[in-house]
């Protein structure tokens, strides 16, 4: 009989480990062949937007140089090369950096001249699976392909009365990167305000493969991506939330956008490629703050 191990190290396993989706090469975002659709695959207005936030980090910390502006969980670098685009003051000093686990690279140790960027990286870190109840808190362990049940005697864990995710290497990951310094950290992700709105609400655990979705993360295991919807109360308390749409109409998505369309008006009889993308931010910042997508995203600010 297989031994049971417990769900997060079935589930770093399946993303990452020698034959996972991430380090096999199989899992990407992307609109056309990847998994999955992220803020910024859906093209560079979000970058700009996030290029506004940066400026303001850099400003206040009296515009240091050169300020180092790290993307965790970079993926294919869509955030950096819409970074590259943006029209901000600190471009001129910023150095971009694309930080991602399957390929490799980590964020140095100090981050004291940097900022820290991630989009959809929490989501995909290995997480604890609870039952909460009022006789007992249980515990989700994968034996072969079926799930099991365990007591659990770790009661560190946040215990409400139902399923939810446990995102302890989560949070250990936001709290390793605001021990390295940095002036300011920017996440983020989908998911809920409290641990408790997930377990009342349910369908946080998601898997992925080709823009199709389907809640069974133990088949064919190392095929599909396994993520979970993130608790912001389970992570370090943040100074700054949002929701995505928010953070966007706050760093000026109307104004860009207003500001493509009179671009496009004015270059419409011969666009050029720069018009051509002034027009596509009418689109883009609709996906962006749509209250039943990409918008419900929660963003959150940590300052060191």
């Amino acid at each position: 009989m297989t031994r049971p191990v417990r769900f997060d190290t079935f589930m770093g396993d399946a993303l990452y480990g020698p034959d996972g989706f991430y380090t096999s090469g199989r899992g990407s975002a992307g609109r056309r062949h990847g998994d999955f659709l992220t803020s910024p695959e859906v093209g560079p207005l979000f970058g700009e937007l996030v290029a506004r936030w940066i400026d303001e980090v850099w400003n206040d910390a009296g515009r240091p140089e050169p300020l180092d502006v790290f993307d965790l969980g970079a993926g294919p670098g869509r955030l950096t090369k819409a970074l590259s685009l943006a029209q901000v003051a600190c471009a001129g000093v910023w150095r971009l950096h694309d930080i991602d686990r399957a390929a490799g690279t980590r964020l140095p140790a100090d981050l004291s001249q940097g900022v820290v960027i991630a989009n959809e990286v929490l989501d995909n870190v290995p997480f604890r699976w609870i039952r909460g109840g009022r006789q007992q808190v249980s515990e989700a362990y994968v034996a072969g392909r079926q799930l099991v049940w365990r007591p659990l005697a770790d009661r560190t864990c946040p215990v409400v009365e139902g399923e939810y995710p446990w995102v302890e290497q989560a949070a250990a990951l936001v709290r390793s990167v605001l021990d390295a310094d940095p002036l300011r950290v920017l996440m983020f992700d989908y998911g809920a305000t409290t641990t408790e709105q997930l377990a009342r609400r349910g369908g946080w655990l998601r898997c992925y493969r080709g823009h199709e979705r389907r809640h069974d993360p133990l088949a064919d295991p190392g095929r599909w991506d396994i993520t979970t919807d993130v608790p912001l109360d389970q992570l370090p308390p943040a100074g700054r939330t949002w929701t995505q749409a928010d953070f966007c109409r706050v760093f000026g998505i109307d104004q860009l956008v207003e500001e493509g369309k009179a671009y496009w008006r004015a270059g419409a009889a011969r666009p050029d490629l720069t018009a051509l993308r002034m027009r596509s931010r009418v689109n883009e910042a609709a996906a962006l703050t749509d209250p039943e997508g990409l918008g419900a995203f929660w963003a959150a600010e940590w300052r060191c």
